[in-house]
C-alpha cells in the first residue's frame, strides 16, 4: 500500500528529518599504525644475509570507527579504542572533506577521546538530554559499519544506566536493539529530533554482528569528560584508596547485617585517605556527602565525582552503628 503523506511531507513515521539533522555531523575516522616485525631471527646477521628483502618489514595496520562534531572549532567525540595508539588518524565528512585529526585527550575509563580537525563551516551535533530519555524512546545509530559508507538504523532504547559489563571502569550505558556493528563505534545515538544521545560504544555478540543488544555511552558522561579535555587535556577525578564489594543477602546474613544496600569496604589503602581517616576492612559505606551508595558502581561514580584536593563526608556502619568519617580527597591514578 502508498505511504500515507503528511500534507506533502514525509511519510507517517518516518525519521528523515532526525537523521538529515544528525548525519552531516558524524565523521569516518581511520587510524592506522606502525607494527614493528618482532621475528625472533631478525637479529642474526645470517637471517639477514640468506632471507634479504624477504625478511619480514614493519606493518602497518588500519582501523575503522566513526566521530561525532560537537563543536565548531573542530572537536570531536569518539571511542577511546578507535584512537589508541593510532601514529595517523584521518578524518572523513559526510560532505566528502577530508582532514588529519588530532587528539586532545583521552580517557581510557569511559572509553571516550576528543579529536579537533582544523576545517571551517562544520556542521555541529545538537548535545540532547540523556535525563530525558525513556525506555522505549526510538533511536538510531549513525555510523559506517563495516567501512560500506554512513548508514542509518533504528530501533528502541532498551535499557538505561546498564553496567557491571566490565567493558569500562566506569559504566552507565544506554542499551538499545539499534543495530550497532564494526565501524559504529563513537557514532551517534540520536533521538528524533536528532539530538546527540550517547556515543555508540560496544555490543554483546557471539558472532562479531549485532544481535541487537548494543550500548552506548550517554551524553551527559561524554559531555563532562569532553568539557574537562578540552580544559586540561584529561579527566580529574576523586580517589579514596577501598576496595569495596556488593552486599549480598548472604553476606548480609553472614555479617549480620542489618540492610542489604550500601558498600562493604573489602580492603584499605595503606596511608591511602580513607586509611588516614580511620575507615576499616568490614565497614559499610552507605552515603557520600548525603547520596546514598547502593551498591559499587554508585559508590564508584559518587567517589570519583568528588574533587581531589577537597574533603567529603562518609556515612558509614561499623557493627551496625552509624558514624560520619571525614576523607581528605586523593587523586584517581589514571589508567594505563
Amino acid at each position: 500500500p502508498a505511504a500515507v503523506l503528511q500534507g506533502g511531507g514525509p511519510p507517517l513515521g518516518s525519521y528523515r528529518q532526525a537523521a538529515a539533522r544528525a548525519m552531516p555531523a558524524v565523521v569516518n575516522i581511520l587510524t592506522s599504525k606502525a607494527v614493528k616485525s618482532r621475528h625472533p631471527l631478525m637479529k642474526d646477521p645470517l637471517f639477514r644475509k640468506f632471507f634479504g628483502d624477504r625478511a619480514p618489514r614493519d606493518e602497518e595496520q588500519s582501523s575503522l570507527g566513526s566521530g561525532v562534531i560537537v563543536s565548531p572549532d573542530g572537536y570531536i567525540l569518539t571511542n577511546y579504542h578507535v584512537v589508541e595508539a593510532a601514529d595517523e588518524i584521518d578524518v572523513q565528512l559526510a560532505d566528502g572533506r577530508k582532514a588529519s585529526g588530532k587528539i586532545v585527550g583521552t580517557d581510557p575509563e569511559t572509553d571516550l577521546a576528543v579529536i579537533r580537525i582544523d576545517l571551517k563551516g562544520l556542521p555541529v551535533m545538537v548535545l540532547g538530554k540523556t535525563e530525558l530519555a525513556k525506555v522505549g524512546d526510538v533511536v538510531l545509530a549513525i555510523g559506517n559499519p563495516f567501512g560500506v559508507g554512513q548508514t542509518v538504523t533504528m530501533g528502541i532504547i532498551s535499557a538505561m544506566g546498564r553496567n557491571n559489563l566490565h567493558i569500562n571502569d566506569f559504566e552507565d550505558f544506554i542499551q538499545t536493539d539499534a543495530a550497532i556493528n564494526f565501524g559504529n563505534s563513537g557514532g551517534a545515538l540520536i533521538d528524533t529530533s536528532g539530538h546527540l544521545l550517547g556515543i555508540n560504544a560496544a555490543i554483546y555478540s557471539q558472532s562479531g554482528g549485532s544481535v541487537g543488544i548494543g550500548f552506548a555511552i550517554p551524553v551527559s558522561t561524554a559531555r563532562t569528560v569532553m568539557e574537562a579535555i578540552i580544559k586540561t587535556g584529561q579527566v580529574e577525578r576523586g580517589w579514596i584508596g577501598i576496595e569495596s564489594q556488593d552486599i549480598t543477602p548472604e553476606i548480609a546474613d553472614s555479617f549480620n547485617l542489618k540492610q542489604e544496600n550500601g558498600a562493604i569496604i573489602a580492603g584499605v589503602v595503606r596511608n591511602g585517605p580513607a586509611d588516614k581517616a580511620g575507615m576499616k576492612p568490614g565497614d559499610i559505606l552507605i552515603a557520600v556527602n548525603g547520596q546514598a551508595v547502593t551498591d559499587t558502581n554508585v559508590m564508584l561514580n559518587l567517589i570519583a565525582a568528588l574533587k581531589p584536593g577537597g574533603k567529603a563526608k562518609l556515612t558509614v556502619l561499623r557493627k551496625n552503628k552509624q558514624s560520619t568519617v571525614d576523607v581528605n580527597v586523593g587523586r584517581r591514578p589514571h589508567a594505563k
